[in-house]
């Protein structure tokens, strides 16, 4: 591995680190009543950007061209799952962005707020998908040794966990609340730790260290 490359896995777990730790701070018990909702919804906006920084960095990594028929299965399975989450995490920054306006009506937070997040947590499974198709054609399906398949299956976990919170985060109808608090706040939180592990488990040990395929998130 080139040093520029060692730099560029480096600043992604980073940006994934930061991410998810910001998300797990909005999510965590109290947080919101300590600090108000206004900081909150800033924390998750705050903890979007470095999401979408970081995805954008594996995305140049996994490779600068769309893969082509020569290219191999693993390399063309990590640059869709990369592409998806870019995706996925543009979407959180406009769901995040969204719900700092405080004068959004019922259906604005509807379109603005939950949609997106839906769309960006499926993307995110998605995207957890291909990762697997590409990590178990190098670690198999089972290989809990190898930090690439520890860190793909936590993030498989951390976009379940996405899709319930965005599930729970469903507005009832005629109320500006959502289906379940509980389910939308701890899925995001297990979703957060998930994926703050998941990156911590593949940043680079040193320089020189050699990148694993498949990698994800």
């Amino acid at each position: 591995m080139g040093q520029l490359e060692n730099v560029g896995l480096r600043r992604e777990s980073l940006g994934f680190a930061c991410g998810s730790s910001l998300f797990v701070l909005g999510a965590f018990p109290g947080y919101t009543s300590a600090v108000g909702s206004e900081a909150d919804n800033l924390t998750y906006f705050a903890g979007s950007l470095f999401f979408t920084g970081a995805a954008f960095v594996q995305l140049r990594l996994s490779g600068r061209v769309v893969p082509t028929a020569s290219t191999s299965r693993v390399d063309r399975y990590d640059w869709w799952s990369a592409l998806v989450q870019f995706v996925g995490t543009l979407l959180f920054n406009v769901s995040t962005g969204a719900a700092l306006v405080h004068s959004l009506s019922l259906r604005e937070h509807h379109e603005f707020v939950w949609q997106p997040d839906v769309f960006g947590s499926l993307c995110f499974l998605v995207s957890s998908g291909l990762a697997v198709v590409a990590t178990t054609d190098v670690d198999g399906l089972w290989d809990p040794h190898a930090r690439n398949w520890i860190s793909t299956w936590l993030n498989v976990t951390g976009s379940v966990a996405f899709g319930i919170s965005a599930v729970g985060a469903v507005i009832v109808p005629g109320t500006h609340r959502p289906e379940s608090a509980v389910a939308a706040n701890l899925g995001t939180l297990v979703g957060a730790l998930c994926f703050l592990i998941a990156a911590l488990f593949m940043k680079p040990a040193a320089p020189g260290t050699v990148r694993i395929p498949g990698r994800h998130r």
